[in-house]
């Protein structure tokens, strides 16, 4: 878009959110509601009021709007979005990033933290836990822009990126011939989120190829040399330092002690020495100092730093500290975030 257009448009919105100030409120609740129903179709009035936390009788007008406009088909087993609705709602998307001001957000975020590039995603995680699912679809379609010939994935584990696979589209043929595979070993007993299971589902959708890690996280420098030589689990270590594209979750520093089981008296210590993230094989503080090393498989803090392509997801207030510490550790990194994450940020 040119920028005389842009500049158009921008003004337009001013107009409107001056004459119509209301326009912005409604055009976000049916936009919402929208969104909702896409994501649990089908569902029915009931359960909608339910989750919205709005009466039936606001939901039931609101619904016959929206089937009015051919937005939403309404049948025995619930309300289902439409063609139309599916590509109304990419449309109000872009048209609601754009009347919040969020490219401005972006801009302000990428110049305070000095790295690459800042997507935000309308919405609060912390109010409404669908906007993770939000960065999810942003992320996997910014992933896939970068794919090139035989480029190698590197994905690590958590719910961020377990929804990156979950909302990624499947291919109809292979993008690239990308090869998909852990980028840390195994982390807490929910497989859904383990690295292993995202690399695997990724590489699928992308009709790519992938290698499995079946290593823990948190071995010993000694076990991990001993399993090492191990062929299957060789070719894997090999092809992490071959990533031409890393995502990554960013991780708290309290919260990543309680998920590798840290005794009290490290959780302690972390808490005193100012640790407020951890990633790839060390905890750091808030200026992105490291404080503490800790045995972990897969990449490493050199080849973190090296790499040309890497994109960061997170969402929540409460990871503010850890995404401003790990942001000084390269400046090629995008970041994905949700608004109430990037006005804490600016804070």
């Amino acid at each position: 878009m040119e920028k005389n257009e842009e500049y158009e448009i921008d003004e337009l919105i001013e107009i409107q959110k001056k004459i119509v100030p209301e326009l912005i409120d409604t055009l976000i609740n049916r936009q919402n509601m929208l969104r909702l129903i896409y994501y649990n179709q089908p569902i029915g009035r009931r359960n909608l009021a339910s989750v919205m936390e709005i009466g039936e009788r606001i939901v039931r007008n609101e619904v016959n709007i929206l089937k009015e406009q051919g937005f939403i088909d309404i049948k025995a087993e619930g309300m289902n979005v439409t063609k139309l609705g599916y590509t109304t709602l990419e449309v109000l998307r872009g048209y609601i990033h754009r009347f919040k001001g969020l490219y401005h957000i972006e801009e302000a975020v990428a110049n305070k933290l000095k790295i690459k590039k800042v997507m935000v995603v309308p919405g609060f995680y912390d109010e409404d836990p669908l906007v993770l699912r939000e960065i999810g679809r942003i992320t996997a379609i910014y992933l896939k822009t970068l794919l090139k010939e035989d480029t190698v994935i590197g994905i690590t584990g958590g719910q961020t990126m377990a929804m990156i696979a979950d909302e990624m589209k499947n291919e109809e043929v292979a993008l690239s011939n990308a090869t998909v595979i852990p980028a840390r070993g195994g982390l807490g007993k929910n497989v859904e989120k383990q690295a292993n299971t995202i690399a695997a589902k990724m590489a699928k959708k992308l009709k790519g190829s992938y290698k499995l890690l079946h290593m823990p996280d948190n071995i010993s420098k000694e076990l991990l040399k001993s399993l090492s030589e191990d062929p299957n689990i060789k070719e894997v270590v090999d092809y992490i330092q071959k990533i031409g594209i890393l995502v990554f979750g960013m991780g708290r520093a309290d919260k990543m002690a309680m998920r590798r089981r840290l005794n009290e008296e490290m959780m302690t210590n972390l808490k005193r020495q100012g640790a407020v993230a951890e990633a790839f094989g060390y905890y750091f503080n808030k200026d992105g100092e490291i404080i503490q090393e800790v045995n972990t498989v897969g990449v490493s803090l050199n080849h973190y730093k090296e790499l040309q392509h890497i994109i960061g997801a997170a969402a929540g207030i409460e990871k503010a500290e850890a995404v401003i510490a790990i942001s000084r550790l390269n400046k090629h990194l995008t970041l994905v975030i949700d608004e109430g994450l990037a006005t804490e940020i600016l804070k």
